[in-house]
This record gives structure tokens, sequence and C-alpha cells, in this order.
């Protein structure tokens, strides 16, 4: 009626009769974050996007503009870095990551003759 399953009945049933709470580790659940998969990952990111980035020209945001794109990005981590093509997220994970870091992945503009 309420949703719940047997286990959890029988679960909070043995918790009132114990006077002991069982914890689930719910926390552990679920997909974790690339970032903390790889801890060295957002140190190699900036190591290659410092490089090509550059401020907003009219100062009118605090955000870089990397001049490489999150699949060049990608590519980097892979021949410079050595990481492994399973272990490292999608482009668009990527490009997700770069903008969280500040960056801004901004599209080139051909210059006007």
């Amino acid at each position: 009626m309420l949703g719940w399953n047997r286990q959890s009945v029988q679960l909070g049933l043995d918790e009132r009769r114990t006077g002991i709470v069982c914890v689930d580790n719910y926390q552990a659940r679920g997909r974790h974050k690339s970032i903390e998969i790889l801890p060295n990952l957002e140190s190699d990111i900036r190591s290659l996007v410092d490089a090509k980035a550059q401020t907003d020209p009219k100062f009118q945001s605090t955000f870089l503009y990397a001049r490489i794109s999150a699949r060049a990005v990608r590519e980097a981590l892979l021949g410079e870095k050595g990481y492994d093509q399973s272990e490292l997220p999608s482009r668009q994970t990527l490009g997700t990551i770069l903008n969280g870091l500040g960056y801004r992945l901004k599209k080139h503009k051909k210059p006007s003759p």
C-alpha cells in the first residue's frame, strides 16, 4: 500500500527490535564524476588549455575563452598525457568540465577582408 518492499519492512522491524540503526551507504550509489575518478584530470586539462586561452577582449566577463575545442583537448589528453581511451570521458563531458573550470568554448570567426 505504501510502496515499500518486504526487505524495507523487515529492515525497519529489525532496527526497532534491536535498537541498532542500519546504515546503507546511500552516498556511494550512482555514477561518480569524472574528476573524482581521475584526480589528475583537472590539472592536466588546465595545463593544456591555459596556453591557448585568452581573456574577454571587452573585459565584460571573468571567463577565459579557450581557442581549443573539447575534441582537441580529448585528443591531446590521449596523446600527450597518456590517458586510455576507455577511462577518459566523452567530448561533451570534457566540454562541461571546461565550462566548470571557467573556460568558455567559442567558435572561431573567420577574419573579414
